[in-house]
């Protein structure tokens, strides 16, 4: 019952966030506004970590499953891709390299960030 109740958190988050792409002329994906949500629910704690942790650690796990029907895909369109696939790698390549690269320094950003926050916490504390 647990599971059900964490994954119908996570489902209503979802649907909150296709609903909004509804109504939001921008060129966003619901899934986008979903995330959003969420990030601003576990921030607030509007949504405690432990109402989602168990069900979305179990959704990481097999999330590599779930690219399984893009790459069929892929595989099924090969006709078309042939002609571009040099164009195609480089794009995808160079793309992953650049989110890698924003998302390290962002995450390092917010990492010395939350130091620099409990540091100077420390040190009003403690005087």
């Amino acid at each position: 019952m647990k599971y059900i109740r964490q994954f119908s958190i996570i489902l209503f988050i979802s649907l909150v966030g296709e609903i909004i792409h509804l109504f939001v002329p921008l060129p966003v994906p619901a899934s986008i506004y979903g995330l959003i949500l969420m990030l601003m629910g576990l921030r607030t704690k509007l949504i405690p970590l432990e109402a989602v942790e168990e069900v979305s650690t179990f959704l990481i796990d097999i999330m590599p499953l779930m690219f399984i029907p893009a790459a069929v895909g892929l595989l099924d369109s090969w006709g078309t891709l042939k002609p571009i696939l040099v164009p195609f790698l480089v794009i995808t390549l160079l793309s992953t390299v650049i989110v890698m690269v924003i998302t390290g320094k962002v995450t390092q950003f917010l990492i010395k960030t939350d130091k620099e926050r409990k540091a100077h916490k420390d040190e009003q504390y403690n005087q």
